[in-house]
């Protein structure tokens, strides 16, 4: 069926451009309208997504087309979207920027997918009539390139009226305003991407100043009318899900240290029939009550290892919970809080909850990055031996022993013929998955729901 839904996609040249900046500028003038925009985030990223939230208190959500495919993108793009007055989507690294060397999967192939106008953010300090190259070349390198209009980012008020002048005349192409360079605006970042938006104390006046810089400076009128524009979204039929008796309650590690989550898989497992309980490893002296299940996410634990380490009754409860079968998955920052001992970023090893015998520490690169499709190699939690999952990694702490109960291998980019990069990784028992690579149970919603099941029955035997 076909369904309006206002729609925009911001993309850029490449990462650094300052997509998150005016995502996050556009969405706060949004609101202060009046309006109620829905934020997305192209591709496997946990944090720019945390700075949409910020802004609007609501989630925001991923749309992975590696992930999810093109049907599940355009049903989860309406049924959040919908919510709303239309949709803000940010796209990820650069515009056509993909797997390997290829397009799939990029924000290109995204906008493309969903019909979504694509406004290219370009960064434009430095520049004048290289300013148009810019942008006639990443209009040229597809057709339809699917780029309707340009955002000008770091341009000072003088210089603007030029540039926009000289692109409209050049390429033919509608510039939609600009934000000026306000060092004071900008976030910091460090390994992974951006510093989480929780640890940014003045980030409410950061992003109520890029407000006002977005109503004097972007053509919010103009953005609006385009994202009406968009054409009618085809989404599918919403697959039928099992609700599963007892409500069982799986307990999620939320907190500064474990923070990276999907909120469609979330959501997932609670239309499935899971009650989430948050809790924190950092503070909380031990597990909720009466629970079935345990979910450890990626996060950042290394910068919290001594005071993950120092709440020695969490992590006995931890690994007397999974040395008992509590059924749990256990995700990249998860799956380090369970080794032995973990190093912080100066390199002090702290004791952990020691369910693996291994250390973890860093290794001062990113390791196994990107997307995988994990095999398992023996019949577990997740699915029986055989059974095939999309992930992704991107660490840079590790292990001398991430396991061996999963082959993963990198998916070809269509473009060269290299083979495929494969490896061994993930612990799989009948009550356990952990491991580096990262889920997203929206794309396995079988094991979904074997998780669900798992902790219904836990509870039922254990905590009637």
């Amino acid at each position: 069926m076909k369904q309006t839904l206002p729609r925009l996609l911001l993309c850029a040249p490449g990462s650094g451009s300052g997509k998150t900046t005016v995502t996050c500028a556009l969405l706060q003038a949004l609101l202060n309208r009046k309006l109620r925009p829905v934020a997305f985030k192209s591709g496997p990223d946990y944090i720019d997504p945390m700075f949409h939230t910020e802004v609007m208190d609501t989630r925001s959500r991923n749309l992975d087309l590696f992930f999810l495919g093109e049907a599940r993108v355009r049903n989860l793009l309406w049924t959040n979207g919908r919510t709303g007055d239309l949709a803000v989507i940010e796209g990820a690294m650069g515009y056509y920027d993909g797997i390997g060397m290829g397009e799939r999967a990029s924000a290109y192939q995204l906008a493309r997918t969903t019909g979504t106008p694509a406004v290219l953010v370009a960064d434009m300090k430095g520049k004048a009539l290289s300013a148009a190259a810019t942008v006639a070349g990443m209009m040229a390198l597809r057709q339809p390139s699917g780029i309707a209009g340009v955002i000008l980012n770091r341009v000072s008020p003088m210089l603007y009226p030029r540039l926009k002048d000289c692109i409209e005349r050049e390429t033919g192409v509608k510039v939609y305003g600009f934000l000026p360079q306000k060092p004071e605006c900008m976030v910091e970042s460090r390994h992974l991407g951006l510093v989480t938006a929780g640890e940014i104390g003045d980030l409410r006046e950061k992003l109520n100043k890029l407000a006002e810089l977005a109503e004097e400076g972007l053509d919010l009128d103009g953005l609006l009318e385009l994202a009406r524009s968009a054409p009618p979204l085809e989404v599918p039929e919403e697959e039928k899900l099992p609700q599963i008796p007892g409500r069982p309650r799986i307990a999620v590690a939320r907190d500064e240290a474990f923070c990276f989550y999907y909120a469609d898989g979330l959501d997932l497992l609670e239309r499935l029939g899971a009650e989430l309980v948050p809790f924190s490893p950092v503070k909380d002296q031990t597990l909720p009550e009466r629970i079935g299940g345990l979910y450890l996410g990626g996060g950042y634990p290394e910068l919290y290892a001594k005071a993950l380490s120092q709440n020695t009754s969490m992590r006995e409860a931890v690994l007397k919970a999974v040395q008992a079968g509590l059924p749990t998955v256990a995700e990249c920052g998860g799956f380090l809080y369970l080794q032995k001992t973990l190093a912080d970023p100066e390199g002090r090893a702290w004791p952990m909850c020691n369910v693996f015998p291994s250390e973890g520490h860093n290794t001062g690169r990113l390791g196994r990055f990107g997307y995988v499709t994990l095999t398992a190699q023996r019949d577990g939690l997740l699915g029986p031996a055989g059974s095939a999952f999309p992930a992704h990694e991107f660490h840079y702490w590790d292990v001398d022993a991430p396991g061996s109960d999963f082959r993963a291998e990198k998916p070809r980019d269509g473009v060269t013929n290299t083979k495929p990069r494969q490896w061994d990784c993930g612990y799989h028992t009948t009550t356990l998955y952990a491991g580096f690579p990262h889920l997203h149970f929206c794309a396995m919603p079988q094991a979904a729901e074997r998780f669900v099941r798992a902790a219904a029955a836990w509870r039922q035997t254990h905590n009637p």
